[in-house]
């Protein structure tokens, strides 16, 4: 039988306030748009109240001033979208993972693993790495040398952890991610490359989240370091030496190059880079497709880049750009300091 929940329970178990009917049962979660009778919805942001009166959903979270007139009971919370994660969690199908060692797993003699670690099927495992209690390694997955897996951490599948990664406690890695691949460290000696030893590691603090495909390189000398409660999405490359402060979060697509800091409580948009050797404060935000070419010192918005629009007129207005210090000087007005 499935899950099923009433709007008296939910706002006991998650500190919310029923106003209406405190018996009616959900067994599911969805938009507030596509809810069914005997689903829960949520209202966050106040540009989707119209869809109030036409929702069918059951239970809807939202806060006090969103609740006058709604036909169906609401669920009172200050922040409704965290308060709807915190329910759905409830409906999130988890497998189980019997502790054991699989028996196509190679595992080097000098390597320690809890006995209540899972070691799923083909993973490898090399020496002096340990994987702690209730860890999750899931199939096809890479331990290389000197790696520490945290408790509670769980690989999905075919995550690489090359050599010297040390993982904190609850850490869960996405498919296909790699960390401690050799960061791009390259001197140029009589007209070749010379390769730079990249002799650090990463590590990783607890409850931090990485994404399908993403990588994060070994530091050159020292170590690459996020810190607790980083959230990285998908295809997401970090280069040698980098610091990620505690609760930043980068989304899909975006990098920082080599040796750059990013604060505390940033947050990054999809497919901005970071430029290396450069600092972010704390709670910093990078607009999408933003490249970050100095070093921000006050908390707020960024951005950068062109906005969209029809090709004909961005080609108009590109053949100016090359023009504006003429205008600009054209005018009369003082060139600034740096200018030539």
């Amino acid at each position: 039988m499935g899950k099923s929940y009433s709007a008296a329970q939910l706002a006991e178990r998650f500190g919310l306030q029923v106003i209406g009917d405190a018996s009616v049962k959900i067994t599911g979660v969805a938009t507030l748009a596509n809810a069914r009778k005997g689903q829960l919805g949520f209202l966050a942001n106040p540009r989707y109240r119209n869809q109030l009166q036409d929702s069918r959903a059951s239970i809807v979270v939202m806060r006090e001033a969103d609740s006058p007139g709604a036909p169906m009971t609401a669920l009172i919370a200050r922040d409704p979208y965290a308060a709807f994660a915190r329910i759905a969690a409830l409906f999130e199908s988890s497998s189980d993972y019997p502790p054991g060692i699989h028996p196509s797993a190679v595992i080097a003699p000098e390597a320690v693993i809890d006995p209540s670690a899972h070691i799923g099927p083909f993973v490898s495992i090399g020496a002096r790495s340990h994987v702690g209690a209730g860890a999750m390694i899931g199939a096809g997955s890479v331990i290389g040398e000197d790696c520490i897996v945290g408790a509670g951490c769980e690989l999905i599948a075919r995550v690489t952890l090359v050599t010297r990664v040390h993982l904190g406690q609850r850490v869960r890695i996405h498919p296909g991610a790699v960390l401690g691949a050799d960061g791009f460290g390259l001197a140029m000696e009589n007209g070749r490359w010379l390769k730079v030893p990249q002799l650090g590691g990463v590590r990783v603090g607890d409850d931090c989240e990485i994404g399908a495909n993403t990588c994060i390189d070994r530091g050159a000398l020292e170590d690459t370091v996020l810190e607790e409660d980083v959230r990285l999405d998908n295809l997401i490359q970090i280069g040698h030496n980098v610091q990620i402060g505690a609760h930043t979060a980068m989304a899909g697509c975006s990098a920082a190059a080599g040796s750059a800091k990013i604060g505390r409580y940033c947050l990054i948009g999809g497919g901005a880079g970071v430029v290396g050797h450069l600092e972010i404060c704390d709670q910093v935000m990078v607009t999408a497709m933003s490249l970050v070419t100095h070093s921000i010192r006050e908390p707020g918005e960024y951005s950068s880049g062109t906005p969209l629009m029809d090709n004909r007129a961005w080609r108009k207005n590109a053949a100016r750009f090359k023009h504006l210090d003429k205008l600009f000087r054209a005018r009369g007005a003082e060139p600034d300091k740096g200018s030539p």
